[in-house]
C-alpha cells in the first residue's frame, strides 16, 4: 500500500494548522467596536426627521420686562403661583384646503428628490426647483419654511451649482 501520499496530506494539515495556531496567538485583540455602518435608508430616516421636525426659535425672544421666576411669582388676587411660560411657537399662514393640499403634495416630492438626490449620479434639480415654487407660491406657509430648511440643508457646493441664495435659506430667527 502506497502511504506516501497520506503523509503529504498529514503534513500539509499540520502546516495549515499551524499557520492557524499561530494567527491566533499572535493578532491583537479586537478594536473597540466602531459604530456601525449607516445605510441608505438610514441617512433617509435621519433627513426626514431633521426636514420634518417642528420650527422653533433658535433663543427666546428677550423680555421687554424683568419677569420673576416662575417658582416665585404670585399673583396678588390668587397668591398661586403662575405656572412657567410655553416656549413661544412660530405662526404661519393658514391655506386653503386646495392650497394646503397642493403645497403638502409638492413638499412629498421634494422629499423623494432629496433622497434621489443622494444616489449616484443623481442630482438636486428638480428639489431645489420644487423647493423655490413653495417658496414663491406659499411665501409664510410652514411649508414654504420646511422648502427653506430643505435648501439651507445642501452641501455648500450645491448651493453653488443651483445658485441658492442667502435669502432662499433664510429662516429668520427658527431653527
Amino acid at each position: 500500500m502506497n502511504t506516501f501520499w497520506l503523509k503529504i496530506a498529514g503534513l500539509a494539515v499540520v502546516i495549515v494548522g499551524a499557520i492557524i495556531l499561530t494567527g491566533v496567538l499572535t493578532s491583537e485583540p479586537d478594536p473597540e467596536p466602531k459604530e456601525p455602518v449607516k445605510l441608505l435608508d438610514d441617512v433617509w430616516e435621519d433627513d426626514e426627521k431633521r426636514l420634518n421636525a417642528e420650527p422653533q426659535f433658535r433663543e427666546p425672544p428677550a423680555p421687554t420686562a424683568p419677569v420673576p421666576p416662575p417658582t416665585q411669582a404670585v399673583t396678588p388676587e390668587t397668591s398661586s403661583p403662575v405656572p412657567p411660560a410655553q416656549p413661544p411657537v412660530p405662526q404661519f399662514e393658514q391655506l386653503s384646503m386646495e392650497d394646503d393640499i397642493e403645497a403638502q403634495r409638492r413638499w412629498i416630492w421634494v422629499e423623494n428628490q432629496r433622497k434621489m438626490g443622494r444616489l449616484p449620479v443623481m442630482g438636486y434639480g428638480q428639489m431645489v426647483k420644487t423647493c423655490r415654487e413653495i417658496i414663491q407660491r406659499w411665501p409664510r406657509s410652514k411649508y414654504a419654511f420646511f422648502a427653506k430648511r430643505a435648501l439651507a440643508d445642501l452641501p455648500e457646493r450645491y448651493h453653488k451649482m443651483y445658485n441658492i441664495t442667502e435669502e432662499e435659506i433664510d429662516l429668520g430667527n427658527l431653527k
